[in-house]
């Protein structure tokens, strides 16, 4: 690693999943003279990436700031804490593949005597055993255990549940006439998948899915939400090394021998929320584009060409992961005109680089075929091989069986009544109310 200072001069906060560093580990850069996000006073001013405006419409956000600033816009985060936000495409590329520029080692920050101690991003933001923080070999090593831990779900017996998950929910409030599907079926059909994937006890799954949902949040309640996913982990972590079964969490295990327990914890945390939420909020918000956009809402029931386009529309223009934090300058640089001080705090804007008007000039160009997204970020901290594969099979099987099943949809309320959840990172729907004709349940 490099321009790293020793962790005695100013260490950083550790995100509380309890390990202590070893020593010789990386601390903070000093803070340099001045704050990146008020570099030029005769600049506009940096945007707010949080806030009702911002959640309101961040696509328009986005547009906002890239005609102040460019590609690269100075930005505040929850409390004013300063970052970068990048927005450009070719940036984004640039910056995913450039590991010995842009780390991943959250104690290079320069900006941590400002965060608040109950910062709300600070669980996914602090340093920890979770392998999204290690860099150089350890973070290869241990993101090709978990590729290959998830290698061993097979994707055919992977729908198979699903769609008997799916069957199952829809039974309940089928009869009804009217239900809220992220709270009936969104969250659930992925809860449900990643629990037989992880081998995650049943009665467990609702909790786990709540705590991690809500540590996801910009709200005070995101710490102590991500300590009791954590507590679920580790006594799932216990309970395979007593006793192995057919699931990730044994493979992985039994593949990184030279873990601790907290590590493994970490690791497995990382593919747990990584993938629960933004699998459920893909299907919230591809079922939202196919109950509002009339290019969809003509082909609802049965049409699997129309599920598959939308989907992937959905990627591109309504991203379940918005922004990702994030990657630390390892030295001063320069990137999209604007100038990074080591140590400086770079968000990856995952929904602003797809959406950047220098990739799609033809504002009528379709999205149809294209999958050069970012919306799995990319280099080597993307999502690990045969993740997003896994992903689209749960969500393409949630969004089948509900169309199959309830073909009629329609919005409850009208869409600019709907209601986005506060989260820097993910957009989703808080609820989505809809009515249908009641029928009967599927049977066993």
């Amino acid at each position: 690693m490099t321009n790293l200072q020793d962790p005695q001069d100013s260490p950083a906060p550790q995100a509380p999943l309890g390990v202590e560093d070893a020593p010789g580990d990386p601390g903070p850069v000093a803070p340099p003279p001045g704050c990146p996000a008020h570099a030029d006073p005769s600049a506009a001013a940096p945007a707010l990436l949080y806030g009702e405006r911002y959640l309101r419409n961040p696509a328009e956000s986005y547009e906002r700031m890239r005609r102040d600033h460019g590609q690269v816009a100075p930005v505040l985060l929850e409390s004013d804490v300063p970052a970068w936000l990048v927005l450009g495409y070719r940036e984004i590329r640039q910056v995913v593949m450039d590991v010995e520029t842009y780390g991943r080692d959250s104690r290079r920050w320069n900006r941590w005597d400002e965060v608040p101690s109950d910062w709300p991003l600070m669980p996914w933001v602090a340093h920890s055993p979770m392998m999204h923080f290690t860099e150089g070999d350890e973070h290869r090593r241990r993101s090709a255990a978990v590729s290959d831990a998830l290698a061993c779900v097979d994707p055919f017996e992977l729908r198979r549940h699903c769609e008997r998950f799916a069957d199952s929910l829809i039974d309940k409030f089928v009869g009804g006439g009217k239900a809220d599907l992220v709270l009936d079926y969104v969250y659930s059909v992925p809860a449900l998948a990643m629990g037989q994937m992880f081998g995650l006890p049943e009665d467990q799954l609702e909790y786990m899915a709540e705590a991690v949902t809500v540590s996801l949040l910009s709200n005070d309640e995101a710490m102590a939400a991500q300590q009791r996913a954590a507590e679920v982990v580790r006594r799932l972590v216990a309970a395979k090394r007593e006793e192995p079964g057919p699931d990730v969490t044994s493979r992985f295990i039994q593949n990184s021998p030279d873990l601790t327990d907290e590590q493994l914890v970490g690791d497995l945390m990382v593919m747990i929320a990584a993938g629960m939420p933004a699998t459920s909020y893909w299907i919230g918000n591809t079922v939202r584009l196919m109950l509002t956009d009339d290019r969809f809402t003509m082909t609802l029931a049965g049409n699997r060409r129309s599920i598959g386009e939308a989907m992937n529309e959905v990627l591109w223009a309504d991203s379940p992961l918005q922004n990702v934090i994030g990657r630390f300058a390892t030295r001063d640089t320069t990137l999209g005109g604007q100038h990074i001080r080591a140590g400086d705090l770079l968000v990856l804007g995952l929904a602003a680089a797809n959406a950047d008007p220098l990739l799609w000039p033809d504002t009528g160009a379709g999205y149809a075929g294209n999958n050069a997204y970012v919306s799995f970020t990319g280099g080597d901290y993307g999502c690990p091989a045969g993740a997003p594969d896994l992903g689209k099979i749960i969500s393409e099987t949630a969004i089948e069986v509900l169309l199959d099943r309830v073909p009629d949809l329609e919005l409850a309320v009208g869409p600019d009544e709907l209601q986005w959840m506060d989260s820097l990172w993910y957009r989703c729907l808080v609820s989505l109310p809809v009515t249908f004709t009641p029928s009967s349940a599927a049977g066993p």
